[in-house]
């Protein structure tokens, strides 16, 4: 059911607006905003010992998964048995849950009595996700399965303008890694050039450089302007070259791999409920960039040939769509999105439910 006659929010109304209808989605808020936690090759991962009623984090930035009560996770593996993997960003790592308990790896543990690491980064994209398992590949140990259920990060993130590119993709924090790598770059030539007294700033100069420079978290970026196929094709290919080296890190594990492309709001659905609609329209009067990244694949002309192009080119590796076995589960038609991509308690269970059916034939 769509709201007629929405009310116009400012930020903070829009910010307090997702609170009442989503109230965990402060705590990943305050999650988010404790600051990145810059770390080599993958750029950033989760804040280490992250505390809170709705999610925790061990001494490594994973987040916990439980099974009968017991928590778990990368830092804190049990020493014994193989364990299966849940790989991903942001939905894999369950934002939207009330709880530790209520993310998909922890249902998926407590629908199958096995294991399952969440193992996801949030905001990572293909290349990333892969990254952070060769980074911790030691302390996983055995492995039984692999579910990369993911997609979306990549899609969205191959709309940052061309200027923020790089020839190895585009990333999270794309605009901001180039903001302060060349702000050093800058200052590396002013060392150079200090003991060239003809070409030093003056102080007003130097003043007046430090107090006009800009706020890169002000900064606005959108998917205007780039090719729509070429974007597709991009993200496609990125999620399939890290899938055969996946492949090839879990041939000697023996461990089955899968690919399920994530489900996106207006791709699997027609319809918002009544609650939906309301917590997208708080969330759409106070986008941030990475929601904007979003607004060229929306429709669902983009759904079908991104899927294909995917599943065309993994070369055996089982791939599913989650976009549309979700449309078999019994609580389609019930509150389950928190945002375009994130799900509630509820949500998580229907994936854990689906993915189970596919891995445990």
């Amino acid at each position: 059911m769509r709201l007629t006659n929405k009310p116009i929010l400012d930020h903070k109304q829009a910010i307090q607006e997702v609170y009442r209808w989503t109230p965990q989605i402060r705590d990943y808020d305050n999650f988010m905003h404790v600051g990145a936690r810059w770390v080599p090759y993958t750029m950033y991962f989760h804040e280490k010992n992250f505390r809170s009623e709705t999610v925790n984090t061990d001494s490594l930035g994973f987040r916990y998964s439980l099974l009968n009560g017991k928590r778990f996770s990368v830092g804190e593996r049990p020493s014994n048995g193989r364990v299966n993997l849940l790989v991903g960003g942001s939905t894999a790592l369950g934002v939207g849950a009330t709880c530790d308990e209520n993310t998909v790896a922890s249902r998926l543990s407590e629908i199958t009595g096995e294991r399952w690491l969440t193992f996801a980064g949030r905001g990572y994209n293909a290349t990333q996700e892969l990254l952070l398992y060769l980074m911790n590949q030691e302390r996983v140990g055995e492995i039984g399965h692999v579910v990369v259920f993911s997609g979306m990060n990549t899609l969205a993130l191959e709309g940052i303008p061309d200027e923020f590119a790089s020839e190895y993709g585009r990333y999270y924090y794309s605009f901001e890694f180039q903001h302060y790598m060349n702000k050093f770059n800058e200052d590396m030539k002013r060392k150079k050039d200090s003991f060239d007294t003809a070409n030093r700033d003056s102080f007003f100069q130097r003043f007046k450089k430090v107090f006009s420079r800009n706020n890169p978290a002000d900064e606005i970026i959108t998917d205007a302007g780039i090719s729509l196929d070429e974007r597709l094709i991009r993200a496609a290919d990125a999620i399939t070259v890290a899938l055969q080296q996946w492949k090839l890190l879990l041939a000697a594990h023996g461990a089955s791999l899968t690919f399920i492309l994530q489900p996106l709001s207006h791709w699997c659905r027609e319809f918002l409920t009544q609650e939906e609609d309301a917590v997208f329209h708080a969330i759409e009067s106070c986008p941030n960039n990475f929601y904007r990244l979003f607004s060229g694949v929306l429709g669902k002309e983009v759904h079908i040939p991104f899927f294909n192009h995917i599943q065309n080119r993994a070369n055996g590796i089982p791939c599913f769509d989650m976009n549309e076995l979700l449309k078999d589960s019994p609580a389609f038609k019930d509150t389950i999105f928190v945002d375009r991509v994130h799900f509630n308690d509820l949500g998580n269970d229907q994936l854990a439910q689906i993915i189970s059916t596919k891995i445990y034939k």
